[in-house]
């Protein structure tokens, strides 16, 4: 008899459970299955700790000060709840800074968050609307420690910090700007952020990895794709007096004084073991480096398939191992195939043929601009503290000959995908060969994304607003409409699609109820 009921038992759940996944899977978005940020095959399964984008530069409306920023976690779809996006609690991040050229940081900023519960008997992320940081129907929040760190010791700078909630929708976070505000905190001459916004890079993510195809050639005349469009990040954001990061403690003014140029790459860490348990997960051991960046699209492009996971955990002081990369870069073999542009001589790493260009804007800086003194070679994201601001800045920063701009430091706006093709397919390569001429192609190319499909604010921490839940719908093309306007009929129906959702979930739950409580008065009969 018992046998018998536990069949009967078993196909009532498994139809009850079915009934309930068929109503969840109705509101999965296509789009978690879009591919990049993801740049190793380790970090693409943990992308709380994956670093997508760094920046770093003089501060436009405060030039006593330098803005570092670091973004980590990809391909936020904003309707993801009831599980919000956050940082993770487990892992270590940190904004380094080489102010020496020696390849070893000087200086560390370390970010350790905690997540905390209210009502751990509620699935709500919020119970209202929130309203500040303190509002008591923000369930789930998260707070930090910054921690400066420097050959002389650990100095804890604020603990207890307020990271700003997700950007869930009009009704949950009716002021988001005002939100975000709150947790923009200013701690003895240092201000920090930590938080969602939307992904300021932007690349026709399409294109790029279906063998370089561009919409348009050869790339200059826009038609591109924007496959960051619609997406958020999580970002830490730094605005500290450059005082603070030079070597001998001064604000430089000439570009070559020895104190001028400083180095920065972020990288995240996970404890060496993690024991998971029924809903639990300890961390020991030591720390170890699971992520690391600097400039853009090294790791994605220039690192081979089978060293990106090494790439990940190594340290800048190390980088002779991936030298050929970047001296006989496999994108300059594709653009001369696909293309046929004549791309510069290339060869590996001590040849003749290798590329002197690329060693100086990925390994050791441009001479004269972003090259310290007695350099050791490493990748890097360099950047000149003395450049003067500049009122007209230029999208392709150095090669548009706005010094200001990458691979002087990076920008938000600076477009690094379309620096990258053209300095690989010999752009650059005459500042340092002045007999040698590129190919008309190589100053024209691009993905056809020349901007990031949102303003950047004007003040710190300078990154655009995520965007919220409720007004985004991604297409399955990758594609965001989250301008708020014209969307009703979009609304309504991913209203309706999650109302469908819920219901399919509860009518699943009463069944399997139903059904367990017949097979215990079977038992009992």
């Amino acid at each position: 008899m018992s046998i018998l009921t536990n069949k009967k038992l078993s196909r009532g759940a498994i139809a009850a459970i079915l009934i309930a996944f068929v109503g969840t899977m109705s509101i999965l978005p296509l789009s978690v299955y879009s591919s990049s940020h993801r740049e190793a095959p380790l970090i693409s399964g943990d992308p709380t700790a994956d670093g997508t984008d760094l920046y770093a530069f003089v501060s436009p409306d405060a030039p006593e000060t330098t803005t570092l920023i670091a973004n980590y976690l990809p391909f936020q779809n904003p309707p993801g709840g009831p599980n919000f996006y956050s940082f993770d609690d487990n892992v270590l991040y940190d904004i380094n800074i080489d102010n020496n050229g020696d390849a070893v940081p000087d200086i560390t900023y370390q970010y350790k968050f905690t997540t905390t519960t209210q009502n751990p008997k509620t699935f709500l992320y919020n119970t209202g609307p929130i309203k500040s940081l303190d509002d008591p129907t923000w369930n789930v929040r998260q707070t930090y420690s910054l921690t400066k760190i420097t050959a002389a010791g650990s100095t804890v700078l604020g603990t207890d910090i307020p990271t700003p909630p997700s950007n869930v929708g009009p009704t949950s976070t009716p002021n988001y700007e005002q939100l975000q505000a709150q947790a923009v905190k200013t701690i003895g001459n240092v201000k920090t952020f930590a938080g969602q916004s939307d992904d300021p890079f932007f690349a026709d993510l399409g294109g790029i990895f279906d063998l370089l195809s561009i919409r348009k050639v050869p790339g200059n005349a826009g038609e591109g794709k924007d496959g960051l469009k619609g997406f958020n990040v999580q970002s830490l954001a730094l605005q500290v007096p450059t005082t603070e990061l030079t070597s001998d403690g001064s604000r430089p003014s000439d570009p070559k004084s020895p104190a001028a140029v400083i180095g920065v790459w972020t990288t995240s860490s996970r404890r060496s073991t993690t024991v998971l348990g029924a809903g639990t997960a300890t961390g020991s051991g030591d720390f170890v480096q699971v992520s690391r960046l600097g400039a853009p699209l090294v790791n994605e492009v220039v690192v081979p398939l089978g060293a990106k996971d090494i790439w990940n955990g190594s340290k800048p002081v190390d980088d002779a191992q991936f030298a050929n990369g970047v001296t006989n870069p496999e994108l300059g073999k594709l653009l001369n195939a696909l293309y046929k542009i004549k791309v510069p001589p290339q060869g590996d790493f001590g040849t003749p043929e290798q590329r002197d260009d690329l060693i100086a804007i990925f390994l050791t800086g441009i001479p004269e601009l972003t090259m310290p003194a007695n350099v050791k070679p490493s990748e890097q994201l360099r950047l000149n503290l003395a450049v003067p601001l500049t009122e007209t800045p230029n999208r392709l920063g150095v090669l548009a000959k706005d010094t200001q701009g990458y691979p002087n430091g990076r920008r938000l706006a600076d477009d690094v995908v379309d620096i990258s093709e053209q300095a690989v397919a010999g752009a650059a390569y005459a500042m340092f060969h002045p007999d040698f001429v590129a190919d008309p192609l190589a100053t024209q190319l691009g993905d056809g994304v020349d901007s990031n499909d949102k303003d950047f604010r004007t003040g710190f921490p300078y990154l655009a607003l995520p965007n919220d839940g409720f007004s985004t719908t991604l297409a399955p093309d990758g594609s965001g409409n989250n301008d708020g306007q014209n969307n009703s009929r979009k609304n309504a129906s991913t209203a309706q699609i999650i109302g469908t959702a819920l219901v399919a979930l509860i009518v699943g739950a009463v069944l399997a109820s139903i059904l367990k409580r017949r097979s215990v008065t079977t038992i009992n009969r």
